[in-house]
Order: structure tokens, then C-alpha cells, then sequence
């Protein structure tokens, strides 16, 4: 298991949620002195993702930051809209050891640039390992809420392997925090619970709806036409999914867009993200058991290109409950 020894958190972690805040605060102050017309704008398509104009609107400020923190420490900045080779900041040797910051500026982009939802900043933080670091060497990551113009509020989470996951809630009007407890649902069922299976986009629409209704039958047996007794969240923000899990409000989550574009023939697709799940180790530190959507501990290259599948579940013995019968059905719809 990785390990976060040859880093220091105390410095990190402050760095990280003071950036976090300053783009949560640019961007709000953004959006309330523009029209959605402008923040949804395509500014150009990149490797990683689309780039809207709200985008746009943080990536300046991104860099400015990384460029003051790197005068007293070097790292490489991996970020969506970015070289996907990664930009150096500070001179080899600054600092404490040189480590790899991922980072999505907004996850979630789709629902905020219409006003429709929070989005969230992600960050994480991993030893430099150059190409061959991966999302599992991940040793501290933070996200904060990218709140839409009506809230009143915003959360921050944050976790270092090993130690827990924390949270914050901050009064937007007076800048007042209180602590958020980070508790995921000890519900050992789907019943009654929020349960998704990923279906953004087109693209395998279909083979999405009858994987789900698989699971929801095996995991809660015949459908009851007269009871909603599962209901699915389709939160266009894979941190977003994550940070409901961590704090209660759903019970699973799967994503397997990048096993249904190949079963579908796509060569190349658009799907989750490394920088999309960054912040995994939140939820994990907080209880949540993620995985692969075959039982095996997430991982991927720690980049902005590749596609990763996962599976969240609330608690331990959900997971227990669910590994197998995902497992099967993933397998025999997607194999």
C-alpha cells in the first residue's frame, strides 16, 4: 500500500483548500457578473475534455497559485485543459520531495455553467513517480463545493491516507466555518436509498438500463411495481458522486462508460477520468469501500487521457453485498 512518509500534509493540505477556496470564490464572483451564455461557451476541445468558457474563467488563477507555490516547491501540475504531459513548477531539488499534483479546476462542469447544480474542485497530491505514478500512490487529496448562485454554503473535504477524512462547511455570506461530519450511510441494503448506475451521455444507453435493472433485481429481488424502492442520482460529477457517498446521501455508485464504449466498438471515448475520481481517497478515509467494477482496488495512470470504470459503496458490508453481483452481471453484459 502506498504510503505518504516522504511527504508532509501540513503543508500541502492548507495550500491545497486555500486554492480551492480562491477558485471557488473567483469563479462565484464570475458567474454572478456574466450571463450563463458566457460561461457555457466552447472555448476550444482538448484531450481531456471539452473547455467551456466557466472553464476558462480558473485556469489563469490555477496557474498563478502553482506559480507562487513553486517558488518554494517543485512539482508537476497535471490538470483537464492543460499539456497532458504535465507543467513544472519551481527548480528540482526546491522543497520537500517533488511530488505530482492532479487536479480537475471544475468536475462537474455541465451542471454549473447552467446554474443547475454545484460542481466541485478537486485536487491530489501523490509522490513524483514521473509517468509511472498512478492513482493509487495518492497521499492526500481535498475537494471543495463550487456552489451555483442560489447556495448559501459550501463544504470542503479532505483526507491523508491513513489518517480519516475531514470536512468543512463554510457560510458563503459571512465566510463562517463550521465542521461537517463525514459519515457515509451504515445502510446494508439499497432499499430506499439513492443507488446510480452512470448514464450521463449517449452512447450505450441501453446497456447501461439493463446492467442496472440486473443488479437492482439480484440486490433487492423481483421489481415491486407499486413501491420506488431504489431511485438513481445522475450527478454529472464523478467527485460530486463521491463526496455524496462520503457524507451519507447515496449508497452506490457505478461507473462503467469506458467498458461500454468498447463493448459498443469505440476505439476512443470520452469517460471518467483519472483527475475526475482524484479524490477516491476521501471517500476510502471516510469509510466508503471504491473499487474497480471487478472487486479490484481502483488504480490508473496519474493523467489526464486515460479512462477509468469504478464502483463506490457506502459501507463494507455493501460492498460485500454487491462485489459479486456486479462483478457477474458486469462480466456477462460487458465482457
Amino acid at each position: 500500500m502506498p504510503t505518504n512518509d516522504a511527504l508532509d500534509p501540513d503543508a500541502i493540505l492548507p495550500r491545497l483548500l486555500a486554492l480551492q477556496a480562491a477558485i471557488r470564490d473567483a469563479l462565484r464572483a464570475h458567474m454572478a457578473a456574466q450571463q450563463a451564455e458566457v460561461w457555457s461557451r466552447t472555448v476550444r476541445d482538448d484531450a481531456g475534455d471539452t473547455v467551456f468558457g466557466i472553464d476558462a474563467a480558473v485556469e489563469d488563477l490555477l496557474l498563478a497559485r502553482c506559480e507562487e507555490w513553486g517558488k518554494t516547491q517543485a512539482f508537476t501540475l497535471l490538470a483537464e485543459g492543460l499539456d497532458p504531459a504535465g507543467v513544472a513548477f519551481g527548480a528540482p531539488g526546491r522543497g520537500g520531495p517533488p511530488f505530482r499534483l492532479l487536479v480537475d479546476p471544475i468536475d462537474g462542469t455541465r451542471g454549473l455553467m447552467f446554474d443547475k447544480r454545484s460542481a466541485w474542485c478537486l485536487m491530489a497530491v501523490a509522490p513524483d513517480r514521473g509517468a509511472a505514478t498512478r492513482l493509487g500512490d495518492v497521499a492526500v487529496a481535498a475537494m471543495t463545493e463550487l456552489p451555483t448562485t442560489r447556495q448559501a454554503t459550501s463544504d470542503a473535504l479532505w483526507a491523508v491516507r491513513g489518517g480519516g477524512a475531514c470536512g468543512t462547511r463554510t457560510e458563503l455570506a459571512t465566510s463562517a466555518v463550521r465542521a461537517l461530519p463525514v459519515v457515509p450511510s451504515t445502510a446494508t441494503t439499497l432499499r430506499h436509498g439513492f443507488a446510480t448506475v452512470c448514464d450521463f451521455f449517449q452512447g450505450g444507453k441501453a446497456l447501461v438500463a439493463d446492467l442496472a435493472e440486473a443488479i437492482y433485481a439480484r440486490a433487492l429481488g423481483p421489481w415491486n411495481a407499486q413501491k420506488a424502492e431504489v431511485y438513481a442520482d445522475q450527478y454529472i460529477s464523478s467527485g460530486g458522486q463521491l463526496a455524496e457517498l462520503a457524507l451519507g446521501r447515496d449508497r452506490f455508485v457505478l461507473d462503467v462508460r469506458p467498458l461500454v464504449h468498447h463493448k459498443l466498438g469505440a476505439k476512443s471515448s470520452l469517460a471518467c477520468r483519472p483527475y475526475d475520481v482524484c479524490t477516491a481517497l476521501v471517500a476510502q478515509e471516510a469509510g466508503c469501500v471504491v473499487l474497480d467494477p471487478f472487486g479490484a482496488p481502483l488504480d490508473a495512470p496519474l493523467d489526464v487521457t486515460s479512462n477509468v470504470a469504478f464502483a463506490a459503496y457506502a459501507n463494507r458490508a455493501l460492498a460485500d453485498l454487491l462485489v459479486p453481483i456486479v462483478r457477474e452481471e458486469v462480466r456477462r453484459r460487458l465482457g
